[in-house]
């Protein structure tokens, strides 16, 4: 059985010691990198599945090695942090991260965000040979070709504006994308005036997909961050 391998980019000890420890237990392959240029050698010769990333590296900001990765692969990157503003956690998404994991941090959250990052990697390479035409979660299935979106194979009658979310967020399953990552993909701007108006027609959009809307299970918000499709 193939395990998942997991490259560790931490220069404290006692951190990377205790996810060591919590990779021996659930059985991951792992190698383990000190700092930015041992990260960006090991990314291309160990071909990790997820890359868990702190940014307060000795050589290089974490932010940095993020946008060196990205120039040549989509592997998923959780940051784990102890940069803890709202700014640092959009710097580092938009830069192409795909989760954010400020320490101190709960053993079962690490491996829970590990999972889903894992999922969303064996989902990119199984779609890599031909994109599908149709997306299913859950209940939830969207027709690209025909343009449609489906709740228990009933059509839910969406705006544009509300498609077009719903597809971003749909294509980025797992992955917490910014506020300014989803106005430059849905309105082609990223003015911090919009976020209001997007918060607006993501509130019209939850309306129509999840059952209880003050209590999403398909899309979840990141207060100050953005938001990310959860995979049921």
């Amino acid at each position: 059985m193939y395990k998942p391998k997991i490259l560790v980019v931490e220069d404290d000890p006692a951190i990377t010691n205790l996810i060591r420890t919590t990779l021996d237990t659930q059985e991951y392959q792992y190698h383990t990198a000190k700092n930015g240029a041992e990260a960006i050698t090991d990314a291309v010769s160990y071909n990790p599945d997820v890359i868990i990333l702190d940014l307060g590296l000795p050589d290089m900001d974490g932010v940095e090695i993020i946008r060196k990765v990205r120039g040549w692969s989509s592997v998923p990157i959780i940051i784990v942090s102890a940069r803890s503003e709202d700014q640092d956690k959009v710097e580092a998404l938009d830069a192409g991260a795909d989760d954010y994991l400020t320490k101190p941090f709960s053993i079962d959250e690490f491996l829970a965000r590990l999972r889903v990052a894992l999922r969303r990697s064996r989902a990119g390479e199984a779609a890599a040979p031909s994109q599908s035409a149709v997306y299913q979660n859950g209940r939830l299935s969207i027709d690209y070709a025909g343009g449609c979106a489906y709740m228990d194979g009933k059509e839910i009658h969406l705006t544009p504006i509300e498609y077009k979310l719903l597809c971003v967020l749909a294509k980025n399953t797992g992955k917490v994308l910014t506020h300014n990552y989803i106005l430059k993909e849905v309105w082609g701007t990223a003015l911090t005036a919009d976020i209001p108006s997007l918060r607006v027609f993501m509130a019209t959009l939850r309306k129509k997909i999840e059952t209880d809307p003050s209590s999403p299970k398909y899309i979840q918000t990141h207060i100050g961050v953005g938001y990310r499709m959860l995979r049921q």
